[in-house]
């Protein structure tokens, strides 16, 4: 299992968990809850794939994406207290997820023959459509519509790892520092307070 792939499955899983427990959020029971994991954790992947032409797309293909989502759901119940205790639950995950999915996204497009620019908006696309349809899903306003940094953190990160990539960095070590940048930047924008300005 290359580190990509790796990244792919874990971003996969941990965008289950943060459906999961925004779903608990709204009270919603197993079989809903078990819903928002899966489309939050394969939605960006998903309208990717549909775009670039992948198809099938990939949960479908590879049982993998399957057994990560399921794992999510005990998971997420037996240390739910440890979960649930952990401050910005929700944010700490879909951070992860996105930092992921932004990777798995460009090189995936790349691997399809895709632009560079093309490339970064599909790791943007993948990134964050998931997360989007979960808050749809759950009646709450898509983070990407609000003023945090959100996709942006993501196409920021989409520029810094393609950057590095024509630079010749081992890309393994691109992965794990794209990874950390933009879960960094989200880490620093919300500590600060930091936001895109509103239109008025």
């Amino acid at each position: 299992m290359n580190l990509l792939y790796a990244l792919d499955l874990i971003g996969t899983f941990v965008f289950a968990i943060s459906g999961l427990r925004l779903a608990a959020k709204k009270e919603m029971d197993l079989f809903g809850a078990s819903v928002i994991a899966c489309v939050t954790a394969v939605g960006g992947g998903t309208v990717r794939d549909l775009l670039i032409g992948a198809t099938p797309v990939a949960w479908i293909t590879n049982v993998h994406y399957g057994v990560a989502i399921i794992l999510a759901v005990p998971v997420t119940i037996i240390f739910r207290k440890y979960i649930v205790e952990l401050k910005r639950t929700i944010f700490i995950f879909d951070s992860i997820g996105i930092a992921l999915f932004t990777i798995s996204g460009m090189e995936k497009a790349f691997s399809y023959g895709l632009s560079p620019s093309m490339a970064i908006s599909m790791g943007v696309v993948s990134a964050v459509i998931g997360g989007v349809i979960r808050d749809i899903l759950c009646n709450e306003i898509p983070l990407i519509f609000r003023k945090e940094i959100y996709a942006t953190a993501c196409l920021i990160g989409a520029l810094f790892f393609f950057v590095l990539s024509k630079m010749g960095l081992n890309t393994d070590l691109n992965y794990i520092l794209t990874t950390s940048l933009i879960f960094s930047i989200r880490v620093i924008a919300i500590k600060y307070n930091l936001s895109i300005p509103k239109i008025r």
